[in-house]
């Protein structure tokens, strides 16, 4: 699932964060787990998450054990509001290798 549209109009890197967020807002996503199925080095990541945070997009959770982090509700789409269409797995492969 991906982010609101308006919510997509950001750095790269910011909407392939609130993106991953989106798809685990139930259960939140560790930095470990972002910069894992994010395509971003840990600055870049790091630099994102902030810019996220002081826009109030996402929400950090400290239980003590592990910092949790959920994208903001206003962030996600309705359930009954449409996705992007995606590309074809052809422009994702040319937007991958810079084609």
């Amino acid at each position: 699932m991906k982010a609101r549209p308006e919510f997509r109009d950001r750095a790269d890197v910011d909407v392939a964060v609130l993106d991953a967020l989106v798809g685990r807002r139930e259960d939140g996503m560790t930095v470990l787990e972002l910069r894992s199925g994010v395509d971003a080095g840990i600055d870049e990541l790091e630099e994102a998450l902030a810019r996220l945070k002081e826009d109030g997009l996402i929400e950090v959770d400290d239980d003590g054990d592990r910092i949790r982090i959920f994208p903001e509700n206003r962030v996600v789409p309705d359930p009954g509001e449409a996705p992007e269409e995606d590309g074809s797995i052809l422009d994702a492969i040319r937007d991958r290798f810079g084609l």
